[in-house]
């Protein structure tokens, strides 16, 4: 077996060496068990170090011109050897446990891929703490996976045309809905994983105003994320404020 963990970057280098050290000492589950691993970065038209951190790293890396987060997943899955891929953002840092999980999923067999709950670094406001709790239930509810862990079979992704174009933010979970009815054909299952959560950093609170991150939320709420399609409405994503 082996697995392709896939990292889209934009202008990361001061997260991204923490992640790849995380992704690293995770990715050890896989060695015990006799697999073999790789770490593809794509860095998405980054203006910084970010790919020389990635170089630095060991990881092979992938250059996207068109700042796009689904672009840059797809570019990175396009040059993947591994039969799983796991997709996992440049500012969040994976688990031993969390991997250790997901091998478990794919050893049973009965899973296409799926996702996990997210917890928020030491330090974020309560607030924000629990406005990510009500993503976590929801996530587990409607079995959408959040865009910073997707773990899914090479095929099946392929077969869902990757994550796309189509839109700028939320695209995981278009990715998930697409994944879910293959793996309805497949007679298999898109799992959320909540036992050990993915850790991710929440400096877009200390980036944005809580007036800036409302507006965009309510903006996609209201659209029924038709906003998202546009990148202009997506600038928390996209500004290069880091």
């Amino acid at each position: 077996m082996r697995v392709s963990v896939i990292i889209p970057a934009f202008n990361e280098e001061k997260l991204l060496p923490t992640t790849l050290v995380a992704v690293r000492t995770a990715a050890r589950v896989f060695e015990t068990r006799g697999w073999t691993w790789e770490c593809v970065v794509c860095d998405n038209n980054s203006t910084d170090g970010t790919a020389a951190c990635a170089r630095a790293a060991g990881a092979t890396v992938v250059f996207e011109t068109v700042n796009q987060i689904g672009r840059a997943r797809d570019a990175g899955a396009r040059v993947a050897t591994g039969e799983w891929l796991i997709f996992i953002d440049a500012d969040s840092t994976p688990s031993p446990p969390l991997f250790a999980a997901i091998a478990d999923q794919i050893t049973a067999g009965r899973a296409l891929g799926g996702g996990c709950t997210i917890e928020l670094e030491p330090g974020t406001p309560r607030y924000a703490r629990f406005v990510c709790g009500l993503w976590n239930l929801w996530s587990r509810l409607t079995r959408w996976a959040a865009g910073s862990c997707v773990w899914v079979e090479a095929t099946a992704i392929r077969e869902a045309g990757g994550f796309g174009t189509e839109y700028y933010a939320g695209e995981e979970v278009f990715l998930s809905r697409r994944l879910k009815a293959i793996a309805r054909r497949r007679g298999r299952r898109f799992v959320i994983l909540a036992e050990h959560p993915l850790r991710t950093s929440s400096r877009k609170l200390k980036l944005y105003t809580l007036t800036e991150a409302a507006q965009f939320f309510f903006r996609m709420l209201f659209t029924a994320g038709r906003a998202a399609k546009r990148p202009e409405n997506c600038e928390i994503w996209y500004d290069g404020r880091r």
